[in-house]
């Protein structure tokens, strides 16, 4: 290579191969054209110039010991046009997701050559066209109208031998035999002439099986289908045989369905000989063969099998079962009336005048007079009831006289009595008279007037969907009890939510009247529990269907209670007409609370409210007598219930639990200063409490019974329902016990249980009540030995010893480090083995990560830089604008200023 510059050297090498230079060439010889070998030449010269004169285009790794003869990659490498194919790579997929991270969709153009750079809108349109055709080609193979020829099954009619089931078809010929007419070669070599060249048969079977042709393929195949249609129409013709046999033994079995029964008397003495029989019975049998077609043609006649009806939707099951209700309700008025299928209500009512004929005798006339009878005894009927309502009306504005009396005289006994709430009073009226207590039920002159009448045997079909409990109770007035949930159940279908717009508003306002009714029926003096099992999966249902109104209605009842009970407590806890006890309406409002809604919710609208409230009438009650000791332990009941599953602390209900304890049985603690604890007893030794310890002279030996809540909240107990009602204390003391057993302060909490436990005089109580004390005290003991094993004292958080360093040297068994990477553990070894492959892609994928980050930054600057030279463009064009705006403003100027000085301004 010559000496010189970049450019010498370049033109040194370009001259030589005699790339570029002056040629000689005569005047007479003509110049070709290079071919494609000469162009191919061109560039491999180019490129090796190329080569030569840049030295850095190519990279050598030094080895560090060179074997010759081995062949190793990645020696020599060529850095620049890797980076140039890697740039080329990122701009066709980095770059254009790049590009298109924005986008949210588009359509993708798959029309043949649309992505074809090379062809031509007009190629284009030709291939779309000549394609296009193709299609519509394929689909004409058996129209008769088509130029072609005629085909059946897709072959040509003309190549199809009228001699294919003889064994003389051309199926197995060659193709080019196909189609002239002869036997086939087989055929002649085995039928005809083929008795005397076995052996010659035998030497070619042991040539190895040459290749079958297309046409030998297609004639298997061919034989093959052939094949299976002849078994598939076997089957068909046993199938035919089976159902003709069966047709001809249809008489018998005909006469086995349908056959009359015996008769008695052919098995007595009169009987008919056996061979008189027989002759008859060959008779009737030809007899019933001769009639077998017209049995057949009657069975022609039979209605068909229909598919079954699809699952119908919610919608249309109500709307079938509303039509069903009234259907029924309608057939019950008619035969109420007395009147046929065929007549209507209104034809009971009023039949049509028929007019007087000559020879009418007047027994058959109906004058008009005598067919109003029946209305006129309607509407005494309804004259009657419009005075037993009136009547009706007189006696509740008597009972509401009465009322007001008794508001005026300030008593609370009724609001006690019936412990009940009715929705008049939600608005808050209570607040206005703070002597007299809010109810949550119907009043007495209802429950009155409901008990009169007795219930009709016959119950109707449709009922109006009530909107207030007063309309419930008229509803139900004369229906038995078993049949309420009946008549729930007909309300609830007459007005399903889908059948009208307002059934919705309906069905909310039901809901809150059902909550009325349980309320209304659970009422003192007479409750009546099985309703309200009847009436609580219809409330169920309406409260999932309506939550958001059934909560709120149960918030009023609720809030209704913390009313009475604020003022309870401001007339005095320790006063007996106090209300700071729930009655048996409350109770049951609590227990249908935790029945409908979830109580392990940390907040919920209805339970979290119901929780307070239980929780203040158990911690703000003061006991007064055993009444209030019952509903203690009902609500105390409820909480074991509620917190079954979330396991929360309710410190009210173990202390209610220790102070009924301590007021019933006999104890050795004499005030309030020696109980143990520190859990609250103002109650304790007092006047009202004494009262109620149980008196050991008067109980009865019997065994310790199940104690109903209900029934000691309304009749009067015994010491012996003392002793029941001290047991069930100690009983749900052990089940809180287990059920708090996990807590950190379960040691604090009932330690105090346990010494109160102990401090009982349990000998005069009897056998029973002492093995149930023995019992809890051990189990108490128990939890409590268990509680003080596991609790462990707070201590310093340990940390591990810190080490000192050590600098002892590393000394290797062997100096290769080739031996040093075998390690004879084989595990070991893979595990070190995909460490390093590890390694070495996450430095590979970190390597691309960053070229992948340095392109995109290239692409962004260029980007950038294009902005900022159209942006410099343009300034640089605005600026010459303004220059040379500003440059003719001047000359202007100075023009002017020169015209002013020649005219001597």
């Amino acid at each position: 290579m010559a000496k010189g510059s970049q450019l010498a050297q370049l033109k040194s090498a370009l001259s030589q191969p005699g790339i570029s230079g002056n040629k000689t060439q005569s005047k007479k010889r003509k110049r070709s054209a290079p071919t494609e070998k000469d162009k191919e030449k061109r560039a491999a010269k180019l490129d090796e110039i190329h080569r030569r004169l840049n030295p850095f285009d190519t990279k050598v790794t030094k080895l560090k010991h060179d074997v010759g003869g081995r062949k190793l990659k990645g020696v020599t490498g060529k850095p620049a046009q890797s980076k140039m194919a890697g740039i080329e790579q990122r701009k066709k997929t980095l770059l254009k997701e790049f590009e298109e991270r924005g986008r949210s969709g588009g359509i993708l153009d798959r029309r043949f050559g649309e992505n074809d750079p090379t062809m031509s809108l007009e190629e284009r349109m030709l291939e779309r066209f000549t394609r296009e055709r193709q299609r519509a080609s394929k689909g004409s193979a058996f129209n008769l109208e088509d130029e072609g020829e005629l085909t059946h099954y897709g072959q040509s009619l003309a190549n199809i031998d009228d001699f294919d089931n003889t064994g003389l078809d051309l199926e197995d010929d060659d193709e080019e035999d196909e189609g002239n007419g002869k036997i086939d070669q087989d055929i002649v070599r085995h039928t005809h002439f083929g008795g005397f060249d076995d052996e010659e048969d035998e030497d070619e079977s042991d040539e190895p099986a040459r290749k079958k042709s297309k046409a030998e393929v297609m004639a298997e195949v061919i034989a093959k289908s052939k094949e299976h249609k002849m078994l598939r129409q076997m089957e068909k013709e046993q199938g035919e045989n089976l159902r003709h046999e069966l047709d001809q033994n249809f008489d018998s079995i005909r006469d086995l369905l349908f056959a009359s029964p015996p008769d008695p008397s052919s098995t007595g003495s009169n009987s008919v000989p056996l061979g008189v029989r027989n002759v008859e019975a060959t008779i009737v049998e030809g007899e019933k063969a001769e009639d077998y077609d017209q049995n057949v043609k009657a069975l022609m006649f039979e209605k068909r099998a229909k598919p079954k009806d699809r699952t119908k939707t919610e919608e249309e099951l109500a709307v079938e079962e509303k039509e069903a209700l009234e259907k029924a309700e309608k057939q019950r008025r008619k035969r109420m009336l007395g009147l046929d299928d065929s007549d209507s209500e209104d034809e009971g009512k009023q039949r049509r005048k028929r007019p007087r004929g000559g020879d009418d005798l007047e027994d058959d006339f109906y004058d008009e007079d005598y067919v109003g009878l029946g209305a006129g005894l309607e509407e005494i009927g309804a004259d009657d009831g419009s005075e037993e309502e009136a009547s009706d009306d007189g006696d509740e504005d008597d009972d509401d006289d009465e009322i007001d009396e008794d508001d005026e005289e300030g008593d609370g006994d009724e609001a006690e009595e019936w412990g009940g709430i009715s929705d008049a009073d939600d608005s808050g009226g209570g607040e206005e008279d703070n002597d007299d207590d809010e109810h949550l039920v119907a009043s007495r002159k209802k429950l009155k007037t409901s008990s009169k009448k007795q219930p009709t045997s016959e119950l109707p079909f449709t009922f109006p969907c009530p909107s207030s409990h007063e309309e419930l109770l008229d509803i139900v007035e004369n229906v038995k009890e078993d049949d309420i949930s009946t008549v729930v159940k007909r309300i609830r279908t007459l007005h399903h939510a889908s059948l009208a717009p307002e059934n919705k508003l309906k069905l909310q306002t039901l809901n809150s009247v059902l909550i009325d009714h349980i309320l209304h029926v659970v009422s003192p003096p007479n409750p009546r529990f099985h309703l309200v099992n009847i009436l609580l999966p219809h409330l169920y249902a309406l409260t999932r269907a309506y939550p958001i109104q059934s909560a709120e209605h149960f918030n009023q009842k609720l809030s209704i209670m913390h009313r009475n009970l604020k003022r309870g407590l401001s007339r005095g806890a320790s006063n007996l007409e106090s209300k700071t006890w729930p009655s048996l309406p409350e109770l049951t409002l609590f227990q249908i609370i935790g029945a409908v809604w979830p109580t392990s919710d940390m907040n919920h609208a209805v339970i979290s409210p119901a929780r307070i409230l239980m929780a203040s009438y158990l911690g703000l009650g003061r006991v007064r007598s055993l009444s209030d000791i019952s509903s203690g332990l009902f609500l105390c009941t409820l909480f074991f219930q509620f917190e079954q599953l979330s396991k929360r602390f309710v410190p009210e209900a173990i202390n209610s639990l220790l102070s009924n304890i301590l007021h019933l049985a006999p104890n050795q603690f004499k005030d309030a200063a020696e109980l143990p604890g520190a859990f609250p007893a103002p109650d304790f030794r007092s006047e009202n409490s004494q009262a109620l310890s149980i008196r050991t002279k008067k109980l009865k030996e019997r065994e310790l019974r199940k104690v109903d809540l209900s029934k000691t909240l309304l009749e009067e107990l015994d010491e012996n329902d003392k002793l029941d009602l001290l047991a069930l204390a100690l009983d749900l003391l052990h089940r809180f016990a287990d059920l708090y057993k996990g807590l950190e302060a379960f040691i604090e909490i009932f330690e105090p249980a346990l010494e109160v436990c102990k401090g009982l005089d349990a000998a005069k109580l009897g056998k029973s009540f002492q093995s149930r004390l023995s019992s809890t005290t051990e189990a108490l003991s128990r939890l409590l030995k268990f509680a003080h094993q596991s609790r462990r004292p707070l201590m310093l958080q340990e940390h591990k010893p810190i080490p000192i360093p050590s600098y002892v040297p590393r000394f290797e068994s062997t100096s290769s480090s080739y031996l040093r990477a075998q390690d004879p553990d084989k595990e070991r070894k893979e595990a070190t083995k995909l460490r390093n492959e590890y390694k070495k892609e996450r430095k590979g994928a970190i390597r691309e990560l960053r070229k992948d980050a340095k392109f995109l930054a290239g692409v962004e600057q260029s980007k950038q830089k294009e902005k900022d030279r159209q942006y410099s463009e343009s300034m640089k064009k605005a600026f010459s604008s303004l220059e040379s705006e500003r440059a003719e403003q001047k000359s202007m100027d100075r023009e002017k200023a020169k015209a002013k000085r020649r005219a001597g301004k």
